[in-house]
């Protein structure tokens, strides 16, 4: 029995980017695979900062079936629901990444998460517990 979900993820990783004026390396998000799942939240809270701006702080679990996240093609992805620009980025030269917590991120509905952990509960590979931290929309 699987998990299905009904929510789509994408999930992109850190790439080093062009050079900017300065000859420094702007990073660059690149697309690198979607996954279905459910979203949850953990904990969450609203607070107004010294400028009275009102900042949200929430950690969400994104449930998952099991997908093996090394050794992926940075190539392409096919983005079902057009999370951010509804094409298929292709690049020239394959590039073979793994997808970690120090290297990801994912985005859900618009929304940008950095990813704490991901976890394969007892190493079954029955599904995968991936622990989020809310960034903000883009």
């Amino acid at each position: 029995m699987s998990i299905g979900g009904n929510k789509w993820a994408l999930l992109q990783v850190k790439d080093k980017g062009a050079k900017n004026g300065i000859g420094a390396y702007e990073t660059e998000w690149v697309d690198c695979t979607s996954i279905l799942g459910w979203l949850d939240l953990n904990t969450g809270d609203s607070k107004h900062t010294t400028f009275n701006a009102k900042v949200q702080e929430s950690t969400h679990y994104f449930l998952c079936d099991f997908m093996n996240l090394k050794a992926l093609s940075a190539k392409w992805v096919w983005n079902p629901l057009s999370f951010l620009n509804g094409v298929i980025d292709k690049e020239e030269q394959e590039e073979i990444v793994d997808i970690t917590s120090d290297n990801a991120r994912m985005v859900i509905d618009g929304m940008v998460y950095e990813i704490l952990l991901i976890d394969n509960p007892m190493n079954m590979n029955e599904h995968l517990e991936i622990y989020l931290r809310f960034i903000g929309g883009q």
